[in-house]
């Protein structure tokens, strides 16, 4: 059974997208720095709706760490699916925010997401075939006042995703990114009341953004349907950035 690598699998867009491809038909392999027990719960529902799931431990800023993660869990399976969604926010005004807080989301967001595509890279190449989704965002477009770190990491996750592309397309291997708008989850919903105003009036289509409806678009991207897009960047936005 092909396996899919969903990083940062445990709640929110990860966690729906783990539930998507197990439905698909993908064994998944989840990933999770700090809540062992919503990762837990994620493969339970899975398991019980008869899919195969596990979850495992992974700082995907820690290159050490993935290196040693790939060649125990990875090397083996028939990795067809990576999807990059581990991420963090340390939201703040520019004159205000701490280096620290800057280079933790960039390691996290997009130095991360670097090195798990390299690793599953190695691996695809060797048998010609494969699926890579960066889970970017639609601040990595346009920009967003207080989230200067957020934004630069998300758009480098994009600057990343057509340069994989490029290298890769001749091996079979789709590099893409989905970039959600505004979307319902854990970390959206701590940010600021008058960051949540500000993108409420910037949607078009009046409403938030479902986690399931980004996993469609990640089940899309995986499947052989789209074998011919690279490359892309995927906005589901509900029109707040076209």
């Amino acid at each position: 059974m092909p396996t899919a690598l969903i990083t940062g699998g445990s709640r929110g867009i990860g966690a729906a997208v783990a539930k998507r491809l197990a439905a698909d038909g993908y064994a998944v392999v989840v990933t999770y720095v700090s809540k062992p027990e919503a990762a837990a719960a994620v493969v339970d529902e899975i398991v019980s709706a008869g899919g195969i799931a596990r979850a495992l431990p992974l700082d995907t800023g820690d290159a050490a760490a993935v290196a040693a993660f790939f060649a125990d869990h990875m090397k083996d399976a028939d990795l067809h699916v990576l999807v990059n969604n581990a991420g963090i926010t340390r939201d703040g005004l520019i004159v205000r925010m701490k280096d620290e807080d800057f280079a933790a989301v960039i390691r996290i967001n997009l130095i991360g997401a670097f090195i798990c595509l390299r690793e599953a890279a190695k691996i695809m190449m060797k048998r010609r075939t494969g699926r890579i989704i960066n889970i970017t965002s639609v601040v990595g477009q346009s920009g967003n006042a207080g989230q200067a770190n957020y934004a630069a990491a998300k758009a480098g996750l994009i600057g990343l995703t057509k340069s994989a592309a490029l290298e890769l397309a001749a091996r079979n291997i789709t590099v893409n990114a989905v970039a959600p708008g505004f979307v319902e989850t854990d970390m959206t919903a701590v940010l600021p009341d008058a960051v949540k105003a500000s993108f409420a009036d910037r949607i078009p289509a009046k409403r938030a953004c479902a986690p399931g409806e980004i996993a469609a678009a990640v089940s899309y991207l995986a499947s052989d349907d789209a074998a011919y897009v690279t490359g892309q960047v995927l906005g589901i936005n509900g029109g707040m950035y076209m």
